[in-house]
């Protein structure tokens, strides 16, 4: 069922210009045993030093005018004009990163309800709850991860690292992102999001 969500999900958006960003979320554990991964701190450095913008507007405006509604039910307390630039960032970075922006917000929620300022026992920060030691690995360790655009751009770009690795199993990729692989306890949170409130029309 979930291999069908996931065809549904990435080969719609290999229509459009999509591009690179991505999410790492570790247990204690996983954050203080794992070596970091060189190719993927050198995608990490590829995708913060690129600066191209979303370019297919018509597309992201039609989803914009759905999505906001969702995320309005859903971040009551948020500023309209502050939800529709967000999701103006997550449809560009998660397309950058050939993701689909469903999945990222369905992630987000998981991670962080949407709170930019949200910081795990870990030591994870912002919406995708990225590691702080990424922003050294690849040589950014004055950049600031609660800064929304940096965030999503790391986030998305480690995210999709591990589908890839994963050869587009979102179940695995999923559980490798958050550092459990092997569970499925964090993949099946995320499904259901996408599925009560993040899917596609």
């Amino acid at each position: 069922m979930f291999n069908q969500t996931s065809q549904i999900l990435l080969s719609p958006l290999r229509l459009s210009a999509l591009a690179l960003c991505c999410l790492l979320v570790t247990s204690p554990l996983s954050a203080k045993e794992r070596a970091p991964d060189f190719e993927l701190r050198n995608l990490l450095i590829s995708a913060i030093n690129d600066s191209e913008s979303f370019q297919d507007r018509f597309e992201a405006e039609v989803w914009l005018v759905d999505m906001s509604q969702r995320l309005q039910r859903r971040v009551r307390k948020q500023d309209q004009e502050k939800q529709l630039q967000l999701l103006k960032l997550i449809h560009a970075e998660a397309s950058r990163a050939e993701l689909a922006p469903e999945l990222v917000l369905a992630v987000i929620e998981v991670e962080s309800n949407f709170d930019r300022w949200a910081l795990s026992h870990a030591g994870a920060q912002g919406l995708m709850q990225v590691m702080p030691f990424w922003l050294k690995e690849i040589g950014k360790p004055g950049d600031n991860l609660f800064h929304i655009e940096t965030n999503l751009r790391l986030g998305c770009t480690i995210l999709k690292y591990y589908l890839d690795k994963e050869n587009g199993d979102l179940t695995r990729g999923l559980a490798r992102y958050n550092g459990s692989l092997g569970r499925n306890v964090y993949p099946n949170k995320v499904f259901n999001a996408l599925r009560e409130r993040w899917y596609r029309q």
